[in-house]
């Protein structure tokens, strides 16, 4: 078994998709997980379960439909990644205020080193929301070429030097 952290996104927000956190615990619970922890009442839980994330992401996403009627959108990482994540912060002197310090957690793998963003999208680029929208979301003009090009491109500058 593994220590798994679930983010769902907007339950209990402007009043809709109301979920009660000792409901969702509850819930967890009756898939087999173990010792089920819920922070606060936006969606935030810790869990111990064996399985891979995307298998338990369709559990929980099967019985929370059928509990509460809707099927939010679930991200699960284990402790490893959690720490990870807070160990890469660039901004340790945000720390400070942790009221305005946040990180987004994605469905989609996305790095922004320097001026470019890289996208790992394995079920294509035409279903990625942030492919999509990236250059709106970025603020700046951007296009994008898969590795395959890129490689390419580079092989062909290479051979021209």
């Amino acid at each position: 078994m593994r220590t798994w952290i679930g983010l769902f996104r907007g339950i209990n927000v402007g009043g809709h998709h109301k979920v009660p956190m000792k409901d969702l615990v509850t819930v967890l619970r009756g898939l087999g997980f173990e010792e089920v922890r819920s922070y606060i009442q936006s969606g935030n839980v810790v869990f111990r379960a064996s399985g891979t994330a995307a298998a338990l992401i369709e559990d929980i996403g099967t019985a929370v439909s059928r509990r509460f009627g809707f099927r939010p959108f679930l991200v699960l990482l284990d402790a490893k990644q959690l720490a990870q994540a807070a160990a890469a912060n660039p901004f340790p002197a945000a720390q400070a205020r942790p009221q305005s310090l946040h990180l987004w957690f994605l469905s989609e793998k996305v790095a922004l080193r320097g001026k470019v963003l890289y996208l790992y999208a394995p079920q294509g680029i035409g279903r990625s929301k942030i492919a999509a929208r990236a250059a709106t979301l970025l603020g700046v003009a951007a296009t994008a070429r898969n590795w395959r090009t890129v490689t390419e491109l580079l092989a062909m500058a290479r051979s021209a030097a």
